[in-house]
């Protein structure tokens, strides 16, 4: 079940012939897809033409960035066609995934702005009524127990995750796991008593160094002296924005 919501995504960029000068194998509007393993989806013309088009585009999906590309036919691709095409190719931006550990009413609240922006978004809570109660048209919604879905989540260097259960031991367990994994983002919800035991617990017991704690954004969200699940989920999805559009701006 787990592992059916879950989604292989490739990196991509889409290549479009915008011009032509005299004879060319593809005609304006002809499109390719590229993915970052250097495989395809269409054509633009074969050939040297076609293989040149594929390093650029793998360029562009490591630069994160569009550009125009001009080419000679002939004398950059030795096709005796002997035109001119201008392809221009656009890496096709990956959604970040917001992984939302609990579905109370803050989480709900959470997904409900969140849903709006650019993330992929799964609630995961082992409470079936909470997880049937949340009707938002696009995300995933994870009705398991905490211990099984962890595994199996795709948790890499664009996982936004936020931890909000409703016992504090449940937030500690997805915590110790996920600090050990790739994220762009880890918050966990609570008062500043629960943040500081769960820092005391954790380095007595050596489940994290003070550096790992540190990565961590608790209590969660920017301080706006928020109350109520609407305002609190406000103040988290500002703290995930300022986070996402600073890693865009760094790549």
């Amino acid at each position: 079940m787990t592992q059916n919501i879950l989604k292989n995504k490739k990196k991509s960029a889409i290549c479009i012939v915008v011009d032509t000068k005299g004879s060319s194998p593809r005609k304006i509007g002809a499109k390719m897809t590229v993915f970052s393993n250097g495989s395809i989806l269409g054509t633009i013309g074969g050939g040297n033409l076609e293989k040149s088009v594929i390093n650029n585009a793998i360029e562009q999906i490591n630069r994160n960035e569009a550009k125009l590309f001009k080419h000679d036919l002939l004398h950059q691709h030795n096709m005796c066609c002997g035109g001119q095409v201008y392809i221009y190719i656009e890496p096709v931006m990956e959604k970040k995934n917001l992984f939302i550990f609990g579905a109370g009413h803050t989480a709900k609240a959470l997904a409900e702005l969140a849903i709006k922006l650019d993330f992929e978004i799964y609630i995961i809570d082992n409470r079936k009524d909470y997880i049937n109660a949340i009707n938002i048209e696009g995300i995933n919604k994870m009705n398991v127990p905490y211990t099984s879905a962890l595994p199996a989540l795709p948790f890499d260097e664009n996982s936004f995750i936020t931890i909000m259960t409703y016992e504090h031991s449940y937030d500690r367990d997805i915590l110790a796991h996920c600090l050990k994994q790739n994220f762009a983002y880890l918050g966990m919800i609570g008062s500043k008593r629960k943040v500081e035991l769960t820092k005391k617990m954790f380095l007595e017991s050596k489940i994290a160094t003070i550096e790992q704690l540190n990565k961590v954004d608790m209590p969660m969200g920017i301080n706006i002296n928020a109350e109520g699940p609407e305002e609190i989920a406000i103040s988290i999805i500002s703290k995930l924005i300022a986070i996402k559009n600073k890693s865009l701006n760094n790549e």
